[in-house]
């Protein structure tokens, strides 16, 4: 009888493997070029496509923001040409100095994030990177460009920085001072990312001052609200979870933490854990408490919070974010898709928040969860989540949001994230091979040496999916570092003030380096200086 049940689990487990994945991988990669050839023809250079009528609108600050979220995606499904040719073109087309009120949140993520990602996977996709790769190169100058245009909305007396900025002028004198405890937490990733390749820690800077400031303002039982007000540091909406609002300030401590191998970071999270389990879990779900008082606000689950699992799964919490995610599955399967927001007590939907706009965060906790798993429970997700939306949402120019869960009604719009987040995690779902889940059998050289190990594995997803790589960090912070101590050394040598007299009873030290006496005109010319004597 052992026998015959272990033949028939080998029987299913080849069917699965041979089968059934390679078929929903394959339409996984027709459903995504049916809706990027579709935003091509139709939108572009707009930011994203309205597949209803064909057409294209600008939505977040007109990047051609569809084009900059999809092309590590294109890397991810293996095509390569498109990859490079996409990437030549927003060298030549992309332009920050423009009059545009922008989101400094979503160009973070999606535009910062998404340049980053496809400049470290570049050599990858076969471009012909520059000398000094990774910790140079045209596309990270374009996402240091964007970064810096965000930089003035940091400036305020907390650190906390505004939610919108004016890409010409910066902050506008108007401008609301509320904005939504992500819009102050999810900077850490990308912008520690430019520090670590480029060497100019204000990116790094700022965002760890805003973090700062935030852990600051938690309430007495270990919770954060909603919204604050980045001048004065007061909470506005006191509601706490882990979904809308308040989401990826949750994740980017995690994965900060574990890109940079940040302890402080990672235990600002437990602490949070602690408080969210002690007061927002009930029954394996997470409701919306009051930050001080830990009273139910509203017991309602948002499709938001589907990400969760996946961070719990980072952590080692296995039981745990099984648990939730089967919570989180039934309500896909009632509808096809995620409503927006669920009452928890009452098993529907709640009045005007009854829309799926093809969000990607439960296959995403699916992906990590069958990773660290194994059980195929997390593929028929995925299974699921292929037909509801090639079922609901397919059109004849791609992909429609879906207004209304309950009878699926569509809505004209095709999210940026669609192809940058739920085609490319349900892609990795099924595809165990994907080079995005090394684990360290194969790496690439690179760095100014050419002896930096590259592309080992441990991808560090930012929250619209963009994978960065942590030894890209490591090869460029070192490089900066030796710089940096090689410019200390030579500087003592040429400016000290010091003076050269020995006290009484004093030895003199030797030298770190012993050079031979130079011309004063010859030591400046060390740092790249050149002085010539004209008499």
């Amino acid at each position: 009888m052992l026998i015959n049940i272990t033949a028939t689990s080998y029987l299913a487990y080849c069917l699965m493997y041979y089968v059934t994945i390679p078929l929903h991988r394959g339409r996984i990669k027709s459903m995504f070029y049916h809706a990027y050839n579709s935003y091509l023809e139709n939108a572009y250079p707009y930011d994203e496509l309205r597949p209803l009528t064909c057409d294209g609108q600008d939505t977040w600050g007109s990047f051609s923001l569809t084009l900059i979220d999809a092309l590590d995606t294109l890397l991810i499904l293996g095509n390569h040409s498109e990859f490079q040719r996409v990437a030549t073109l927003l060298q030549d087309t992309v332009d920050f100095d423009t009059d545009v009120n922008a989101s400094v949140f979503e160009t973070n993520i999606r535009v910062v994030g998404g340049l980053l990602s496809a400049h470290l996977l570049s050599k990858q996709a076969g471009v012909d990177v520059e000398d000094g790769w990774p910790c140079s190169g045209p596309l990270l100058r374009l996402a240091e460009d964007a970064a810096r245009k965000l930089l003035p909305a940091f400036h305020t007396p907390t650190g906390m920085p505004y939610g919108t900025v004016n890409l010409l002028r910066g902050v506008n004198p108007t401008e609301t001072p509320v904005t939504c405890t992500a819009g102050v937490g999810t900077f850490i990733l990308e912008f520690s990312t430019l520090s670590r390749l480029t060497g100019d820690p204000v990116f790094e800077d700022v965002a760890r001052k805003a973090l700062g400031a935030l852990w600051k303002t938690r309430s007495d039982i270990g919770l954060v609200g909603n919204h604050i007000d980045v001048i004065t540091s007061k909470w506005v909406a006191q509601d706490a979870g882990i979904g809308a609002g308040v989401d990826s300030y949750f994740e980017y401590l995690v994965k900060g933490a574990i890109m940079l191998q940040d302890k402080e970071l990672m235990s600002m999270f437990h602490e949070f854990d602690k408080s969210i389990k002690n007061y927002t879990k009930f029954d394996d779900w997470y409701l919306w408490v009051q930050m001080h008082k830990g009273t139910v606000s509203m017991p309602v689950f948002q499709s938001l919070e589907a990400f969760w699992p996946g961070l719990q799964s980072m952590i080692g919490d296995i039981d745990s974010a099984t648990r939730t995610f089967h919570n989180y599955y039934t309500v896909w399967r009632q509808f096809g898709g995620l409503p927006e927001f669920y009452s928890i007590p009452q098993g529907y939907t709640v009045d005007k928040r009854e829309g799926y706009p093809l969000r990607p965060e439960l296959i995403e906790s699916a992906m990590y969860l069958y990773k660290a798993t194994g059980d195929p429970t997390f593929l028929q997700l995925g299974q699921d989540a292929v037909e509801s939306i090639e079922k609901i949402s397919r059109v004849k120019c791609g992909f429609a949001s879906v207004k209304d869960v309950r009878d699926h009604k569509l809505d004209n719009r095709m999210e940026s994230f669609f192809l940058a987040e739920t085609i490319k995690y349900l892609y990795l779902l099924f595809d165990p091979d994907n080079f995005l889940h090394n684990n360290g059998t194969t790496f690439e050289l690179g760095g100014p040496r050419g002896d930096c190990v590259l592309g080992a594995g441990g991808y560090i997803f930012n929250t619209e999916a963009h994978p960065l790589d942590p030894a890209a960090l490591h090869c460029c912070s070192q490089v900066q570092d030796e710089r940096s101590e090689l410019q200390d050394i030579l500087l003592s040598f040429m400016g000290s003030t010091e003076s050269i007299a020995l006290k009484p009873g004093e030895r003199r030290k030797a030298p770190v380096l012993s050079c031979p006496v130079q011309p004063f005109s010859a030591r400046f010319a060390v740092l790249g200086q050149v002085l010539r004597d004209k008499t």
